[in-house]
């Protein structure tokens, strides 16, 4: 018998070449968050085998009804047009919030009278759950996407705005009493000094929007649109396809978790 076959495994395994310690880490944690997410599709098939009965309709939820319906319906095609829409109006919504959300964030703070002020009703609005003002934006501005961009803009403002006045309060009074002293303008300290010290608090700012935005989505397309994912849930809904509707559910998932790791990385990249 040859010596390579009496070799231990730890043996053999220390003759393979060492990772670098950043990519075994990172190795580590993805295989981590991938055991997790398998035990977690394990638990909820043994949920579905031990607690339905064979043909009854719970069947339909379990996790393999639902993969196989995400691979028909990507083969179909017809929910990626959904995924379109709804993806787009999570942009326009988060254009709005930083819009609104930036410099508001600037003002509240760098003006504690301002904070003073206005801050008891800022908390307040702030507290109001973006979805009670659904039945108010449909008389406003009527069905389609223009309340559902009204909505998720109200959603995405307060943790841009929250964010963006704790960067100003963190920037370092030296840089601004530098750039008094080299005589710059309002406007050039704002740019040069302000927005890249806070840019970190408002890519923070931007990744809890992002979630708060795709969490809040699906319930507003559910209200008068004609696409999107929310609307493809009530018409999986509407034609028992449950299925489809397990699938459409797993979907949302996996896109929600791949926003917030590109937001995660944005921030990550910035950081370093």
């Amino acid at each position: 018998m040859s010596a390579s076959l009496l070799a231990s495994p730890a043996g053999r395994l220390a003759r393979w070449p060492a990772l670098p310690p950043g990519l075994r880490v990172a190795a580590l944690r993805a295989g981590a968050g991938l055991g997790g997410l398998v035990l977690l599709v394990l638990l909820w098939w043994s949920a579905i085998a031990l607690f339905t009965a064979p043909g009854s309709i719970a069947r339909a939820f379990g996790p393999l009804e639902g993969f196989a319906a995400i691979v028909r319906l990507l083969a179909e095609g017809e929910v990626m047009v959904h995924v379109g829409v709804s993806l787009r109006r999570v942009l326009v919504g988060l254009v709005a919030g930083l819009a609104i959300g930036v410099p508001l964030g600037l003002v509240v703070g760098a003006s504690r009278g301002f904070e003073r002020l206005m801050g008891q009703a800022f908390q307040v609005l702030r507290m109001i759950s973006p979805l009670s003002w659904m039945p108010i934006a449909v008389m406003a501005f009527g069905v389609g996407d223009a309340p559902v961009h009204v909505l998720l803009g109200f959603t995405a403002v307060w943790p841009l705005m929250l964010n963006t006045a704790a960067g100003v309060r963190a920037l370092d009074p030296r840089w601004l009493m530098l750039a008094r002293s080299l005589a710059a303008s309002r406007r050039e300290t704002l740019w040069r000094v302000v927005l890249p010290g806070i840019l970190g608090h408002v890519l923070t700012g931007m990744r809890l929007a992002i979630g708060l935005l795709w969490v809040v989505l699906v319930p507003c397309e559910m209200l008068g649109v004609s696409a999107g994912l929310g609307y493809a849930i009530l018409d999986a809904r509407d034609r028992l396809a449950y299925a489809e509707l397990t699938a459409l559910v797993m979907l949302i998932g996996a896109l929600g978790f791949a926003l917030d790791a590109a937001a995660r990385a944005l921030c990550r990249r910035r950081g370093g």
